[in-house]
């Protein structure tokens, strides 16, 4: 799990978290509006990866993913791989050391 908070510190999260945006015009006389929202690609960091407020997102994140399976936030494509692979492998680990340990407590 500490692996997978540094990958997404690093590489998965967001530069800047993408921002919903309305735009539209509204009619002289009146009538129907259409607005619509869209968001921008998520960009990797530049500078400062390795943040507090970034450690926060990272750890909620990898909770998230690995605890609760739904995440929810937006990454950046190396952060949903990082994602994908930490839910296919954290638990796989988690098991084989309860087994070890058991083994352990067994002798």
């Amino acid at each position: 799990m500490i692996t997978t908070i540094v990958l997404l510190m690093g590489f998965g999260l967001p530069q800047n978290s993408p921002r919903q945006e309305a735009s539209g015009t509204v009619p002289a006389g009146g009538g129907r509006v259409t607005f619509a929202i869209d968001k921008d690609d998520s960009q990797n960091p530049t500078h400062d990866r390795f943040t507090g407020k970034r450690f926060e997102k990272a750890l909620n994140v990898t909770l998230n993913s690995v605890i609760f399976r739904s995440s929810g936030q937006d990454l950046t494509t190396t952060g949903t791989y990082v994602e994908m692979g930490s839910r296919l492998l954290e638990p796989a680990l988690l098991a084989l050391a309860v087994l070890a340990v058991r083994g352990r407590i067994k002798r």
